[in-house]
């Protein structure tokens, strides 16, 4: 299932943003819909599995660099817009936004890319949306920062390390929450 939901959505952001005028906003749109078209075929949005969300994100930006799109690039449009699409589902933000940013980590570490940054551009992503949508931005940057450090772990260590040093360096994060995160994990 997991596999299936990767390549959905992978499939999904390549037809969808190959021939767009506006790749940026293709990209948004096309994981937005792919968000909320899972949710609604779900039985019930709270049974969505954790891992629903990840897969969406890690096929996502795998999706955006086989279209020649960076991952650097693509990560704050695709949390953003699949955290949009859990809060328009009823969904829990929590978990959106923990399991985007981790999803996407994986992805980008799958194709070669700069994880660090990745991760601040996942984080900033998950901030903006969380603004956008009116959730409480301290505990989206927690829970963005928290799911940034468990999937750089799962990675690896020097992946660990690297994506902590990136996020405490970041200017654009707020410092003390993502301290108090890292702190956590």
């Amino acid at each position: 299932m997991i596999d299936k939901l990767i390549n959905e959505a992978k499939d999904a952001v390549v037809a969808g943003v190959n021939g767009a005028g506006d790749i940026v906003n293709a990209l948004r749109s096309t994981v937005k819909d792919v968000v909320t078209g899972t949710f609604k075929d779900a039985d019930e949005v709270t049974n969505v599995a954790v891992g629903t969300v990840a897969s969406i994100t890690k096929g996502a930006i795998t999706g955006a660099v086989s279209v020649g799109t960076t991952a650097v690039d693509a990560a704050a449009d695709v949390v953003g817009a699949t955290v949009k699409g859990v809060s328009e589902a009823g969904g829990d933000l929590g978990r959106a936004f923990k399991s985007s940013v981790a999803g996407v980590i994986h992805g980008a570490s799958e194709t070669g890319s700069d994880i660090a940054q990745v991760a601040v551009n996942a984080v900033e992503g998950a901030i903006k949306a969380a603004g956008d949508i009116g959730a409480d931005v301290s505990e989206a940057t927690e829970h963005a920062v928290t799911g940034a450090i468990k999937a750089a772990d799962e990675i690896g260590d020097d992946a660990g390390k690297v994506v902590r040093d990136a996020l405490l360096a970041s200017a654009a994060l707020p410092k003390e929450i993502v301290e108090s995160a890292i702190g956590k994990k």
